[in-house]
């Protein structure tokens, strides 16, 4: 039977479909014949008329796998689940499709990765909570934890006590998304702190804000926006490194390397890209470094200004918010790995070899 690891984490966006993704990748370079799957998943697409989940995609795109929804992402929790499910209780079926997965991954490789959705509890409303999935593959457990000492441990012991409650085997965690300047001192006192428990860090990943660089696609979605001029997936498919809002712009904030979005009420469009070009871009030589423009309040373009972002063909997105509103919900985006951002991927792989000990985690597998 093939061996069997369950991904899990103490709560959402703390990067476990990243690490996952990582590990995927790092245990293939190890020889190992491994496969993935999110045995039950939230957020889903469409794909051939059938619902999968949107990690399942990724992961079959990123890893080149031929994607088969009743194998890599057998339950869907979609709109209207829950109430359904209350309704007729009865997970039987549930997890019939999760054990037909099992099977059919079990045969075809000698180790699965199975990934979890959100924190430890998702899924019990349903019966089918992280903890209760990961007890009928018996699977071991690895959690991902975002950086920190105090509430980090004190948020990993509320989660570890669902799988404790479960009867399943935790094998160690990983910690993520830890300030570069303070993995020293975590890696000091959490990891006492963890082996004082009987718990195996396989690793600490230092933060890498490349990773939370959204694309300009997402934040079109997120501000509800409109692309009005250059809106080619070519031209979407970018990554927003900063914002700029409006004429607040501290131009000695600003780095030429980066990719920015302007935030900024039409009316006053050409007064910001006459500050950008005659201050910054001028005194640097360089062309705008611009992702794109996003327009609040309903005035026109001026020509001059049309024209300038015909030059450069620039995105340009109108939306109804205000430039508060909008840079409000910029920031709260929460970003999560997408294949339309391959350097992305790249990096977040390139991590998982640098800072996790794979070796090790083999060995605690082979010896489970």
């Amino acid at each position: 039977m093939a061996k069997a690891l369950y991904m899990a984490a103490t709560n959402q966006h703390v990067g476990k479909t990243t690490t996952t993704l990582g590990m995927l990748s790092s245990l293939m370079k190890q020889g190992i014949d491994v496969g993935y799957c999110k045995p039950a998943g939230q957020e889903h697409i469409s794909w051939h008329n059938k619902l999968v989940d949107k990690d399942s995609f990724l992961f079959a795109q990123t890893m080149h796998f031929d994607l088969q929804p009743h194998i890599h992402s057998p339950v869907i929790m979609g709109k209207g689940f829950t109430a359904k499910y209350i309704d007729n209780p009865n997970n039987e079926e549930l997890f019939q499709q999760i054990d037909t997965a099992a099977k059919i991954l079990n045969e075809r490789h000698d180790m699965v990765l199975y990934e979890g959705t959100g924190h430890p509890a998702v899924g019990s409303i349903i019966d089918l909570s992280n903890a209760d999935v990961a007890k009928f593959l018996n699977a071991g457990v690895i959690i991902v934890m975002k950086g920190g000492i105090g509430s980090a441990f004190d948020r990993l012991t509320l989660c570890k006590s669902v799988f404790d409650q479960a009867g399943v085997p935790i094998l160690g965690v990983i910690v993520n998304k830890i300030l570069p300047e303070k993995i020293d001192k975590v890696r000091n006192y959490l990891g006492q702190r963890l082996a004082q428990v009987g718990l195996e860090s396989f690793g600490y990943i230092p933060y890498d804000k490349e990773l939370d660089y959204p694309l300009l696609s997402t934040v079109i979605k997120a501000i509800k926006g409109e692309v009005i001029h250059y809106g080619e997936p070519e031209k979407t498919n970018v990554l927003v490194e900063g914002v700029i809002a409006g004429s607040l712009v501290d131009l000695n904030d600003l780095n030429t390397e980066q990719k920015y979005l302007l935030v900024v009420s039409a009316r006053r469009l050409l007064d910001a890209l006459r500050k950008l070009d005659n201050i910054f871009w001028h005194q640097h030589n360089i062309q705008p470094n611009l992702a794109g423009i996003v327009l609040t309040g309903t005035s026109k373009v001026e020509e001059r200004a049309k024209s300038f972002i015909d030059r450069y063909e620039i995105p340009t997105i109108r939306t109804h918010y205000d430039t508060y509103e909008s840079i409000i919900r910029i920031s709260r985006i929460e970003v999560k790995l997408n294949s339309n951002a391959p350097n992305k991927i790249v990096k977040a792989q390139k991590m998982i070899d640098e800072h996790v000990d794979i070796d090790r985690i083999c060995e605690v597998i082979r010896l489970g």
